[in-house]
Parts: structure tokens; sequence; C-alpha cells
């Protein structure tokens, strides 16, 4: 079983209201070996909400508030979706403050890279769990 971020597979819950649909991962859901999470709505932010960034341990938005609480709280319950449905391993959206791995934006909304991973691929790894992000597939 695969856990997948939401947007991937065509859920309308980006910051900007919109989706990532990615045919491969929404046919992985459809077949039933994967399950979407969406952390930063499982965290209690709205769709739409403003554009967040990882700033160090932080994760704050680009009006300046710290919201790293919410993103902490949606990747600890994403995590215990994943382990409730066997996850093994994952797919993410690449660049997010929640999913991205190897490389987010760099906390200053000027759309700069860094190497580094979101609060909830961050989690994943930690426990040994592969995660990879839609540009590898």
């Amino acid at each position: 079983m695969l856990v997948v971020s939401a947007c991937l597979a065509g859920e309308s819950c980006r910051y900007d209201g919109k989706d990532n649909r990615v045919e491969a991962v929404a046919q992985l859901v459809a077949e039933g070996v994967a399950v979407t999470v969406c952390p930063e709505v499982l965290g209690g932010l709205p769709t739409p909400r403003v554009p967040s960034e990882r700033l160090g341990a932080c994760v704050v938005n680009a009006e300046g508030v710290d919201v790293t609480a919410e993103f902490a709280r949606g990747a600890e319950r994403a995590l215990r979706i994943c382990e409730e449905h066997g996850c093994a391993e994952a797919i993410l959206k690449a660049k997010s403050p929640s999913c991205g791995c190897g490389c987010i934006y760099d906390g200053t909304f000027s759309r700069k890279l860094i190497e580094g991973n979101g609060v909830f691929a961050e989690m994943l790894l930690a426990r040994g769990i592969p995660v990879r992000t839609e540009l590898d597939l």
C-alpha cells in the first residue's frame, strides 16, 4: 500500500484551491493500492489558504504567520493514516512544505529551491518509509 499526496490524485486541496493531478497517481488510488492524505488540511488549514514555506525548522506563510503547529499536527495525522493502512512507500508532491522530498522552497517566497524535506516527508523518512515525488514517476 502507498500513501500519496491528495493533490496528486486530483483532490482540490492545494493552497490555491486547485489540484496537481497526475494520472498515474490517480490510477493507483482508483485501483485501491494507494490512500490519499493532505497534511495541511489534516492540520486544520483551510482550502484555499495563504501559501507557506519551511524556514528552518518552522513553517511560515506568506503573511509571516507561523503555521508550524498546523503542519506538525497534519503530518502526525497523515502518519497515523499511513500506519493504519500499512503504507510502505509514499509518492508526495515535490517542493511542498509538507510533502517535498530532496528540495523545497527556501522560506523567502522567491521560488528559490534548497535541499530539504517537507514536514510530512521528513517524518516518513525518519521512520524508514521511502518517499519519492511525482517527478520520480
